[in-house]
């Protein structure tokens, strides 16, 4: 599967770790993408990003990269976390980042595009442009942790947010994460 991944400057910053974590670096062709204030709430947040060294890491000011281009087959693209300020600009399709672009060419292409937010509590601007880009064919996957699994801990507690990205993209989430099966 070839991947976009992208990060905006809003909190959440775990989610996009443990997401990295899951995904197989080798099996899967990625691509990081950071606004220019992932960085800063990253560090903030985590200190540092681990991300693997298969992982192509790019800035949000370059449209020299193949999957701003619709002739480029890529197969998803996650923006994790997502604030609403880049939701709010890919619903009006501004497309003057790296983000905002492929963003823009995921949805012309018809191609997953999965949008996951952590900001709330949402006002009514927030919920017109949630509505506008799941209407121009995006998914919108809301950071709300799930308590099924009896998470222990912060990771353990974020990997239930990461589960439902990697269903969302098709893929297995490991054993652990399988607490949604039991769930009724």
């Amino acid at each position: 599967m070839k991947l976009v991944l992208a990060a905006t400057g809003a909190s959440g910053a775990i989610y996009l770790q443990r997401l990295l974590d899951q995904l197989d670096a080798a099996a899967h062709e990625i691509h990081l993408v950071f606004s220019a204030y992932a960085k800063q709430v990253i560090h903030e947040e985590l200190g540092e990003l681990l991300v693997p060294h298969n992982v192509h890491q790019h800035t949000d000011k370059t449209m020299n990269v193949p999957f701003v281009s619709g002739s480029a087959r890529f197969d998803a693209m996650v923006i994790v976390p997502c604030s609403m300020g880049t939701l709010g600009r890919i619903a009006a399709g501004t497309s003057e980042t790296t983000i905002l672009r492929a963003a823009d060419v995921f949805l012309k292409e018809r191609r997953r595009l999965i949008l996951v937010p952590r900001e709330t509590p949402w006002n009514l601007i927030h919920a017109r442009n949630v509505v506008t880009v799941l209407e121009a064919g995006a998914s919108v996957l809301p950071a709300s942790p799930g308590f099924y699994s009896n998470p222990q801990t912060i990771e353990e507690l974020a990997d239930t947010v990461v589960a439902r990205i990697l269903d969302q993209l098709g893929l297995p989430a490991p054993g652990a994460f399988r607490w949604a099966e039991n769930a009724e």
